[in-house]
């Protein structure tokens, strides 16, 4: 957790404040994604404020319960990882497919597909050796 900890609270909170930024339309029109004023994109973007919300939940409730010592930290640390690993591939393989290759955005969204591999594999370990004992 000494190492998850950090990654948890840049991501979730950085969710928070992209969402909020979002709805107040406070991003420069500079630093927009293409097509930002497209229906679709927009109806695209916000389709992610769900599974991103829910990140956040996810990944701020396990640092509230590994506070407490709950064992189910481990857990909803898990969902929250591989949720915020589809968050990414979802991001990164739309921009694919429309040939939209701006490095300020895919490097945001590739680090929310690759951060959690390195968490995922440890915390799935450990959950087979519980099962194992």
């Amino acid at each position: 957790m000494k190492y998850l900890k950090p990654f948890f609270l840049v991501t979730d909170i950085g969710f928070i404040i992209y969402w909020i930024v979002t709805y107040l339309h406070i991003i420069p029109k500079s630093w927009a994604f293409k097509d930002y004023n497209n229906p679709l994109t927009i109806a695209w973007n916000w389709s992610f404020l769900p599974l991103d919300i829910l990140i956040s939940i996810t990944g701020l409730y396990s640092l509230y319960l590994y506070e407490k010592n709950a064992e189910e930290w481990k857990m909803i640390a898990l969902v929250s990882l591989v949720l915020t690993f589809c968050s990414g591939l979802q991001a990164i393989a739309y921009w694919s497919f429309n040939g939209d290759f701006d490095m300020s955005w895919w490097i945001m969204n590739l680090y929310l597909l690759i951060y959690p591999i390195f968490f995922i594999v440890p915390l799935v370990k450990q959950s087979e050796k519980r099962t194992v004992q």
